[in-house]
């Protein structure tokens, strides 16, 4: 589903990729999203041939931008969006599909958010585990280092991954 979604994007921001930087604007947005975050990123960059260095530094950026955001302001947001009965629904929906992940977190807090965002797999992630964060009340300085160092981990991993072993079976 990731893959397919990256291509989406590739695709719809053909366009601006033949501009200057354009390439690294597409990888850099594609970072900055939800559920692609930087794991979406660096596989955009390698479907785009940008230099794996260059995606690192990029994708990381992208991922790392929402990150202080989610731990000091999205719950204020949520409590403020849950007054509005069209929305309430869709909030309880969010804060459900994360706290059910909180026991991935909660008891090793720093070492379980670290991993939680550094580990990419589906539903991981900065995104992700900086809402669990933030909702358990865990301490916003140690979540935001754990969650970056997260975010260094799922790249090089992702690195590996995309340039690594898919580069190879791509060619």
């Amino acid at each position: 589903m990731v893959e397919s979604l990256v291509e989406s994007l590739v695709d719809l921001f053909s366009s601006i990729s033949n501009i200057p930087f354009g390439k690294e604007m597409t990888i850099f947005f594609i970072s900055c999203l939800p559920i692609l975050e930087l794991r979406g990123g660096i596989l955009a960059a390698s479907l785009l041939h940008v230099n794996p260095v260059v995606a690192f530094i990029i994708c990381s950026l992208g991922n790392i931008l929402p990150i202080p955001f989610i731990l000091w302001f999205i719950t204020p947001i949520f409590n403020k969006l849950k007054k509005w009965k069209r929305i309430e629904p869709f909030i309880t929906k969010l804060e459900n599909k994360a706290l059910s992940k909180k026991d991935k977190i909660e008891h090793i807090q720093f070492w379980g958010l670290f991993f939680f965002v550094g580990i990419p797999l589906p539903g991981t992630g900065a995104w992700t585990g900086t809402l669990i964060a933030s909702m358990i009340n865990m301490n916003k300085k140690k979540a935001l280092v754990a969650s970056i160092l997260g975010v260094v981990l799922a790249g090089i991993i992702m690195l590996i991954m995309s340039y690594g072993v898919l580069g190879a079976i791509i060619g």
